[in-house]
């Protein structure tokens, strides 16, 4: 009798993936973790990297789930495998861009956001907010830091959306680190809110 409903839900499982059509959306909910977590280390940068989690080893299959795990693989289409967005944002070019803005808020950001000068964009980037907080002779030196700065955040919202295989996703992944760079500044940094006033947290 086992064998017989078994073999009845397998038939209805074929029947039923070959009606399905996949959508392919994007991941909000994964990518803030992955923004917040690159986030997070470029901000602090004594904080060690998180591993990638590939790099962890897979969990042990529970009892008795071996099986429909194998159907399961049997049964998607492999459309689907090649759709399933890889959220994953390390990359060559990523770590890269993650390094240079790392050094680049432990040198020279870091005290230009504690004093006011500059602060977060509500698309992603940083501005210059006060110009008047930097001596003369400083001020070429803060423009191209961020220039640099806003440079390598383009490419890196670019790379994750193009590394996922996804280039249309590139306005939400800006948009997910637009987000998460503000979440997580520092008390006394400034913002945008949405309709680009100044705020400070």
């Amino acid at each position: 009798m086992r064998k017989l409903v078994y073999g009845l839900l397998t038939l209805l499982l074929v029947a039923l993936v070959g009606c399905v059509t996949i959508n392919v959306y994007f991941p909000e909910a994964a990518a803030q973790k992955a923004a917040d977590q690159f986030i997070g280390t470029v901000l602090d940068s004594a904080a060690p990297a998180q591993p990638a989690k590939d790099d962890q080893p897979a969990a042990p299959p529970k009892k008795g789930s071996q099986p429909s795990a194998m159907l399961l693989d049997l049964l998607i289409p492999a459309a689907y495998a090649a759709e399933t967005p890889n959220l994953r944002i390390q990359t060559a070019t990523t770590e890269a861009i993650h390094g240079r803005m790392q050094a680049r808020f432990r040198d020279t950001l870091t005290p230009l956001f504690n004093s006011g000068a500059v602060g977060f964009t509500q698309d992603g980037l940083v501005a210059v907010r006060d110009a008047g907080k930097l001596p003369l002779d400083q001020r070429a030196g803060v423009n191209a830091a961020v220039a640099d700065e806003n440079r390598d955040r383009n490419a890196l919202y670019r790379e994750v959306a193009n590394a996922n295989n996804h280039p249309e996703w590139e306005a939400q992944i800006r948009a997910t680190f637009a987000k998460g760079w503000i979440e997580r500044a520092r008390p006394g940094w400034y913002y945008q809110d949405p309709s680009g006033a100044w705020k400070q947290k």
